[in-house]
């Protein structure tokens, strides 16, 4: 999901929890002090949500079924503090290896593919976009 809301982990725990699913594995991203030696004070998250939501909904389903693992993500957008989360993935599968697997396979896709963009603001009141998703037309 995309949200403009604090992501709360633990209803995503809650959303992936069955049964049979003793492996679960979490990644949390969250904003960071510093970049490239440049002192970070918040971080600004803008995206085409529509096509970010159909896009991480995708990367959501194609890693479960890779996995065999039950996998949910949100990704925040608006501004955000240094320590906030921006972005959380939760899998649950019967055992851990695949827990993980579909993790480091959401994130990985995430920062390719979803439609997020990342702004940074600087302690010296200065700011930069990141480099991030490039939209291409299919042809």
């Amino acid at each position: 999901m995309i949200t403009k809301s604090p992501i709360d982990l633990n209803a995503l725990i809650a959303a992936v929890a069955a049964p049979g699913h003793g492996g679960q594995a979490s990644f949390v991203g969250v904003v960071r002090d510093e970049h490239e030696g440049k002192r970070v004070e918040s971080v600004t998250y803008e995206a085409f949500e529509p096509l970010a939501e159909k896009v991480l909904n995708e990367i959501v389903a194609q890693a479960g079924a890779n996995h065999g693992a039950k996998v949910v993500a949100a990704h925040r957008v608006g501004r955000l503090k240094v320590g906030e989360a921006s972005v959380a993935i939760v899998a649950a599968s019967p055992h851990r290896a695949e827990a993980f697997a579909a993790c480091r396979e959401v994130i990985e896709e995430i920062k390719k593919r979803v439609p997020v963009w990342k702004k940074e603001h600087y302690a010296d009141g200065t700011e930069s976009w990141l480099e991030g998703c490039k939209l291409a037309a299919s042809h």
